[in-house]
């Protein structure tokens, strides 16, 4: 789950972590009040979820209330483009007014699970080379880059605020003002269960003090039962229509941009079956796991997501039958097909306790299915029926 910047910025502030002072506006004449009180000089940023605000014209500075004015109404209500948000773009309806900082340095600094390590841990990732993206900063200057582990038994110690600190190139009290940051960031990652918490750029002003410009945090959804205050902070309105309607189908649901739609029953077979369609020659165009109990209700909610979705050209059904069994799930995909009328050509695996019952419904059904026993072949197959299309 994500959060606006300042949202993340009030998370931050309340552990006591230094941030400009600013006002969220839901209207340009807000935007102005706020810079009046502020003394003029002002910047305005659109609250979406999505990076790269500044090269989609969504950061502004102004010199006064009245051009604070102006540049809010040039950011709110329009859709902002971003290299994140892809040629749609994301509407703006609101904006963060804040104070103009006297700037001497920008970094980076993140945290994230590192999957690959023994424990699966979090590290913390810095870079000299902050206001640019992490990737961006990856790809031109990787040796700008370190990467921190903490073990999550000891957790954050000093000696690993002073490595960052001389990776970073501070020196002297900024090395323990910089670590007692580190400190109390990583205490708001394990604190909320987090799974991204990012400042970019981490900047150092020209009296010497350590400022989060920007803030950015990611949450665990699966944790957010412990945290109903922060589960209070989703904005739907930043979130896929069709992954919202996914969502409270019980589906896990994740649009991508290819043309091909996956519908599956487990997150590891899941990304395996997208695999294989990228293998294929194929782009899934999204990743969907209808879950252990793939119901005829969840089956045709997952049909209907495809068909709202307008880049989805085939489907591939791809079922693993063990307590479930596949000749009941066949005769839900049946019925979910002629219950909305599906007309996007599909291709059905199905694998496990009953599979050769299921695959005799599927083609004995009146609905025209492609019927694949082998999961490369269901992906090869699907791949075929996009290219007789195009």
């Amino acid at each position: 789950m994500k959060i606006h910047e300042y949202q993340a910025k009030y998370i931050f502030k309340e552990y006591g972590i230094p941030v400009p002072v600013g006002e969220l506006a839901k209207t340009p004449e807000e935007a102005k009040g706020i810079a009046e009180k502020q003394g003029g000089r002002v910047v305005v940023k659109a609250q979406v979820h999505a990076g790269g605000r500044g090269k989609g014209g969504g950061i502004k500075i102004a010199g006064t209330p009245e051009q604070a004015l102006e540049a809010a109404k040039e950011i709110m209500g329009k859709k902002l483009v971003t290299p994140q948000t892809g040629s749609d773009g994301i509407s703006v309806r609101t904006v963060l007014v804040e104070e103009v900082l006297d700037i001497e340095r920008e970094l980076y600094v993140g945290i994230v699970i590192d999957r690959a390590s023994e424990f699966e841990q979090p590290v913390f990732v810095a870079s000299k080379s902050g206001g640019m993206e992490i990737e961006e900063i990856a790809r031109k200057s990787p040796e700008s880059i370190v990467k921190v582990g903490i073990h999550p038994f000891s957790g954050f110690k000093g000696f690993h605020g002073r490595r960052i600190a001389a990776a970073l190139g501070l020196e002297g009290k900024m090395v323990s003002e910089l670590s007692r940051f580190l400190d109390t960031l990583y205490r708001i990652f394990m604190d909320k269960d987090a799974s991204l918490v990012e400042i970019n750029p981490l900047v150092v002003t020209k009296d010497g003090k350590l400022c989060a410009l920007d803030a950015k945090i990611n949450f665990d959804d699966d944790a957010l039962y412990r945290h109903p205050e922060i589960k209070d902070l989703k904005d739907i309105n930043e979130e896929s229509p069709l992954e919202v309607e996914a969502s409270r189908a019980g589906i896990n649901y994740i649009k991508l941009s290819g043309d091909i739609g996956c519908m599956v029953n487990g997150a590891g077979l899941a990304m395996a079956t997208m695999d294989l369609i990228k293998l294929a020659g194929g782009e899934p165009a999204n990743f969907m796991d209808v879950g252990g109990g793939a119901t005829p209700e969840r089956v045709e909610k997952g049909f209907k997501i495809f068909t709202s979705d307008k880049n989805v050209k085939a489907i591939l059904v791809n079922i693993f039958g063990g307590i479930l069994r596949c000749d009941r799930v066949a005769t839900g995909i049946v019925e979910a097909a002629k219950n909305i009328k599906l007309t996007i050509p599909m291709v059905v695996r199905l694998q496990g306790t009953n599979s050769e019952e299921g695959r005799k419904i599927l083609k004995n059904s009146n609905v025209k299915f492609e019927v694949a026993e082998g999961l490369f072949e269901a992906a090869q197959k699907v791949v075929a029926l996009t290219r007789n299309m195009n």
